[in-house]
C-alpha cells in the first residue's frame, strides 16, 4: 500500500517521533489517551469551482459571516464524505448545498479531488465531477431538465468507493443509497430503506415521516471485505429508544438489505453522528458530536464501536479514541497553542491512514458556520491525528 504523501513529510514524521507517547490502552481494555495533532491544512471558505454556474440565490443576500450572496460560481464547501486515493489526494463529497431542500436548488452536487499539504498548511482543489442522472434512474421529478443533480433533489452526506471504481453515497432526503460511476453518473435507481422515511421523501404521500428532517444516512461504511455497505442513520427512527441509531447491512452483490442491523447509542439523544469507517469486521470508527461551535462546542469525539456487544446490552460497545476538543499540539502546528480544538458545528469526515493515524475534516456549512473565529465563515480544515495506541486494524481497511 502506498501511503499518502501528506504522511511522508518530514514535518509530520518529526512530530510523530518526537512527541512522547501517552501510555495508551488497548481498545479491549479501556479508552485511549489524548491524541496528538500531526498535520494541519486549510482550504479558504471562499473557494469556488472555476467557470461554474451561479449559486446561492435562494439563501438571501446576507451578509453571512461577512460574505454576501448570491455567488458567481459554485462554492467548494461542506465536505460530508471522503475517500483516500492513496496517492496523497482524496475525493471529498460536498453536501446538499445550503442546509435544506428549499434553498439548495441552484447548488450542484459534486465530488471534489483535493490534495492537502501539511508542510504548507494548504489544500489544493485538483478538479472533480458533478453528480447526474443521464440514464434516468431516478423515477421522481428532478430540479433540472438536464438531470444534473442538485441539493433540492438529494442531500448526500457520505461517500465510499468500491472495488470496481464506482461510488456509493448515502442520502438524507429518502433516505436513499445512490450508486454512481467514476464520472458521477447514477447507475441504479435510488435504494430505499424499508420502514424509514424522512419528511423530504418523495414517496411519503401524506403519511407521517418516521425519521426527522436531515436525519437520514449521515454515515456510510464499506466493509473490509468489500462485500457490504453499512449505512448509519443520523437520527432515531420513530418507536426506537431516543438516541439509538440504526446501522443496517446492505449486500452489494444482491443490491438489497440483508435484514441484519446493529444499534449505535449516542451519549446523548441531542447528539448526532458525523461519519463512520470500518476498522475490521466488527469495529467501526464513528464521529459523534453536539451541535455547538466555537466556545459553545462541548462534545466532538471519535469512538471505536464494536458490533459484538460484549456487555450484552443490545447496543454496540464504545471505546473513546479521540476527543477532538482536546488534542495535544506540542509542535504548535497551524499556529495554534499546545491544545488544539476542532470546534465546528459539523465534523463529517474520518479516514484511516495507518494503524494509529486518522484524517478528520469538517463540513463548514458555507457561509453559515463560524466555529473557528466568531463572525468569520469557517474554512474547510484537514487535520491528521495520531492515536495513543494501535487500532489493530484489518489490513483491508486501508484499501
Amino acid at each position: 500500500m502506498r501511503r499518502p504523501s501528506i504522511l511522508l513529510s518530514a514535518a509530520v514524521l518529526t512530530v510523530a517521533l518526537a512527541s512522547p507517547a501517552v501510555a495508551g490502552n488497548d481498545s479491549a481494555n479501556g479508552d485511549f489517551g489524548r491524541a496528538t495533532l500531526t498535520g494541519f491544512a486549510s482550504l479558504p471558505a471562499e473557494t469556488f469551482v472555476p467557470d461554474s454556474e451561479p449559486s446561492g440565490a435562494l439563501i438571501g443576500t446576507g451578509p453571512f459571516n461577512g460574505i454576501a450572496a448570491p455567488f458567481a460560481d459554485q462554492p467548494v464547501q461542506g465536505f460530508s464524505g471522503i475517500v483516500d486515493r492513496h496517492d496523497g489526494t482524496f475525493d471529498v463529497l460536498s453536501d446538499n448545498g445550503y442546509g435544506n431542500k428549499a434553498n439548495s436548488a441552484d447548488y450542484l452536487l459534486r465530488v471534489h479531488r483535493i490534495e492537502p499539504d501539511v508542510k504548507t498548511g494548504t489544500v489544493r482543489v485538483l478538479g472533480g465531477f458533478n453528480l447526474s442522472d443521464p440514464y434516468r434512474k431516478v423515477p421522481f421529478a428532478l430540479t433540472r431538465a438536464d438531470r444534473v443533480l442538485t441539493g433540492a433533489d438529494f442531500d448526500v452526506e457520505s461517500l465510499v468507493r468500491v472495488a470496481d471504481g464506482t461510488y456509493w453515497t448515502g442520502d438524507e432526503f429518502g433516505p436513499f443509497l445512490l450508486h454512481f460511476d467514476a464520472k458521477g453518473r447514477l447507475l441504479d435507481a435510488p435504494v430505499a430503506l424499508e420502514g424509514v422515511k424522512a419528511p423530504e421523501n418523495p414517496y411519503l404521500g401524506g403519511a407521517q415521516p418516521t425519521i426527522g428532517s436531515s436525519k437520514g444516512f449521515e454515515g456510510l461504511v464499506r466493509s473490509v471485505d468489500g462485500r457490504r455497505l453499512y449505512p448509519l442513520l443520523e437520527g432515531t427512527v420513530t418507536g426506537d429508544t431516543p438516541g439509538d441509531l440504526r446501522f443496517n447491512e446492505f449486500d452489494l452483490r444482491t443490491r438489497a438489505y440483508t435484514g441484519k442491523r446493529f444499534v449505535y447509542r449516542l451519549e446523548s439523544a441531542a447528539h448526532a453522528i458525523g461519519d463512520a469507517v470500518a476498522v475490521d469486521r466488527h469495529r467501526f470508527l464513528v464521529i459523534e458530536r453536539d451541535g455547538g461551535q466555537g466556545d459553545a462546542a462541548r462534545f466532538k469525539r471519535i469512538y471505536l464501536a464494536d458490533t459484538r456487544d460484549r456487555d450484552g446490552d443490545g447496543v454496540m460497545d464504545k471505546t473513546l479514541v479521540a476527543d477532538l476538543l482536546d488534542i495535544a499540539n506540542p509542535e504548535g502546528l497551524g499556529g495554534f497553542g499546545e491544545t488544539f480544538r476542532f470546534p465546528f458545528t459539523t465534523i463529517e469526515d474520518v479516514v484511516l491512514l495507518d494503524d494509529r493515524t486518522l484524517a478528520v475534516l469538517n463540513d463548514n456549512n458555507f457561509p453559515f458556520s463560524s466555529g473557528r473565529t466568531p463572525g468569520k465563515a469557517d474554512n474547510n480544515e484537514f487535520i491528521t491525528i495520531r492515536l495513543t495506541d494501535r487500532l489493530h486494524a484489518d489490513r483491508r481497511a486501508f484499501r
